[in-house]
């Protein structure tokens, strides 16, 4: 029998794979291989020195190292990638986890059909220690991609797509997204609700049956579902809107079913849809995203997130719901940490916005507002840790050095658009991310800031056009004038932006915002995706000793399993089937003898010259007559 292996190159699975061959009587006739990606010589040489090397038919790579989370967001699942990179005690792993790193997005780069440009960022005034992740990445990238181009002659594939770009950014780039409360739909879901995220993003939600009754079910969000598609990325003011107008289209499709005007709650549609027979197939659905948005609403009152939210984004933006710049945020910050109603954590986004907007504070400051605060010593760790990131934490009282943000404060948008939220001034904030993107789109990327790995290849110099140019031969490509009239729809070029140390939501969005406002199509990949729970988690622990943070370099070598290096059973001997004994046919029972001595003297047959029976002598009458 043959067989087919989906395998990951790491050891213990190559040495899995031989233990199949290593025996007197190999388990297949032959192996078909399948590589998630390239397999490192080392490896292919353990396979090739082994038993297993006769029975390999075939092996392919599919360079699949990744996981899809959207259409347009991929990550690798290592949230502890975020402490390899910036936690000082793992300098000594830095430099293997950034190969690793590089050959995973290769891999994207393959599945894609792109040999990108490739840009990074290089921060004009950081000086922390890692400020070089972004362009050792980045050249790490750029090596690997060149390999692989040399190994495979048909990389890339002929395309007249323009060239792609891959961008490079770590962390660094924005401190303020992880750290702020978003109001679009996902953003603010998985900020402020328990959703698991796992091999699959779920929520459990109480689902109100046909029968009036209530059970709990664990719903998947995921591509799958059109409302969370279609709604993930709107403010959750627009969000609910559109619930509710689908909701009231469907009344108006089903007027005999209930009095519209009793539903004036997303808990009274949920429950009147979860009574609806002919609406089965959307009802979960429905129930799901309706529970949600009214708990993220319940959750915005409590809190009195309106109140934080405007102090936020002033802080983000140096400018104010007014348009004004922002002047002594102090007081609004005293008076909401005094807030019973706001939770520590969402006290401590406050201060590290505070100290982000003001490059630094003094050392007393961070003593008073952390007692203010009634925040923990733990907490304080979070602020401190900036500093990996290259935010200044701390300054002197006579420090006249400029202020860092006031020229890389990112721009508040000039007009209300689509993707402004109704130019909302809770959602006044813009990435560094997407202003990168819409710089990138119109030409005018700074090349000091996010300069190329190979600045000589790009024609016309570092400003040129090399993103523009296809992917094929400059020989076989035809020239504007000579294309069909009839191809109005032309390939769109497409922008993959990595974010080392974990992206956020709200970058993920700005992505797919670009990509509709632009004729390119933009993918966001990371390590890991962060919510701001997850961000402070990870900050507060930035420092913490290596056997306390279960770093996979760290944790034991994997092994084969013992059951797959032990010897076949030897098959039991099984005699032969032995005949079956032929059934004799019972012997019929003897019938009981005649009774021939009672029977004797009965006559049975019939004598025609005799009587059938004798008569009485006695009783003969006479006859008369002649005779």
């Amino acid at each position: 029998m043959e067989c087919v292996y989906i395998l990951t190159p790491e050891e213990h699975v190559v040495k899995c794979l031989i233990s199949d061959f290593d025996r007197p009587k190999p388990r297949y006739t032959r192996a078909h291989l399948l590589w998630t990606s390239e397999l490192p010589d080392g490896f292919r040489d353990m396979i090739l020195k082994s038993p297993a090397r006769g029975f390999i038919a075939g092996e392919t790579v599919l360079s699949v190292d990744f996981f899809p989370r959207e259409s347009h967001l991929f990550t690798f699942r290592e949230p502890s990638s975020f402490f390899t990179l910036y936690n000082p005690e793992c300098r000594n792993l830095v430099r293997d986890h950034l190969e690793d790193l590089a050959k995973k997005i290769v891999c994207v780069c393959v599945c894609l059909g792109e040999y990108p440009t490739i840009r990074y960022f290089r921060a004009p005034n950081l000086l922390h220690e890692a400020r070089v992740l972004s362009e050792f990445l980045a050249k790490n990238v750029q090596s690997e991609l060149d390999m692989y181009a040399q190994n495979h002659r048909d990389f890339p594939p002929q395309s007249n797509r323009p060239r792609g770009v891959l961008f490079i950014v770590d962390r660094a780039m924005d401190l303020f997204a992880p750290t702020l409360h978003e109001f679009t739909y996902q953003a603010m879901a998985h900020d402020l609700l328990p959703i698991k995220e796992e091999n699959k993003v779920s929520y459990n939600v109480k689902i109100a049956t046909s029968s009036g009754e209530e059970e709990e079910k664990e719903m998947e969000i995921g591509e799958e579902d059109q409302v969370w598609v279609a709604n993930r990325h709107r403010h959750m003011k627009d969000t609910i809107e559109r619930l509710m107008a689908d909701f009231q289209k469907f009344l108006g499709d089903n007027k005999n079913f209930v009095d519209s005007g009793s539903s004036t709650s997303l808990y009274a549609i949920r429950d009147m849809m979860a009574s609806l027979p002919q609406y089965q197939g959307q009802k979960d659905m429905y129930s799901l995203h309706l529970t949600m948005a009214q708990e993220c609403m319940g959750i915005f009152e409590k809190k009195n997130l309106p109140d934080v939210a405007l102090l936020e984004q002033s802080l983000a933006t140096g400018i104010d719901e007014n348009g004004r710049p922002t002047k002594n945020p102090a007081d609004s910050l005293i008076r909401l940490l005094d807030d019973a109603a706001l939770a520590p954590p969402d006290r401590l986004r406050l201060i590290a916005l505070y100290l982000l907007w003001k490059d630094g504070l003094l050392e007393g400051d961070i003593e008073k507002l952390m007692r203010h605060s009634q925040l923990q010593r733990q907490d304080e760790r979070v602020l401190r840790n900036l500093d990996l990131f290259g935010a200044r934490v701390t300054k002197q009282l006579k420090d006249s050095s400029q202020n860092r943000n006031s020229t890389q404060k990112p721009k508040r948008p000039n007009s209300k658009t689509m993707d402004d939220e109704d130019g909302s001034d809770f959602s006044r904030f813009v990435t560094a991310m997407k202003t990168m993107l819409e710089d990138h789109t119109k030409g005018t990327l700074d090349p000091a800031i996010f300069p190329y790995t190979k600045p000589e290849l790009v024609p016309g110099g570092p400003m040129g056009g090399q993103e523009n140019v296809s992917q094929a031969s400059l020989r076989s490509a035809k020239p504007t004038w000579a294309r069909s009239r009839l191809s109005v729809v032309e390939p769109r070029q497409r922008v993959i932006v990595f974010m080392a140390g974990g992206a956020t939501y709200s970058e993920s969005r700005a992505c797919y915002e670009v990509s509709k406002s632009s004729v390119r199509d933009v993918f966001l990949g990371s390590s890991h995706l962060l919510t701001p729970n997850l961000w402070l988690n990870q900050l507060q622990n930035a420092r913490e000793s290596r056997r306390f943070l279960d770093i996979p370099a760290d944790r034991p070598k994997k092994e084969v399993p013992k059951h797959l290096l032990e010897p076949d059973p030897v098959p039991k001997a099984v005699a032969p089937p032995q005949p079956k004994p032929q059934q004799v046919a019972p012997r019929p029972t003897p019938s009981p003898a005649p009774p021939v001595k009672e029977m004797g003297g009965l006559k049975v047959h019939h004598h025609p010259q005799g009587r059938y029976y004798e008569e009485d002598k006695k009783k003969k009458k006479k006859k008369f007559g002649v005779f």
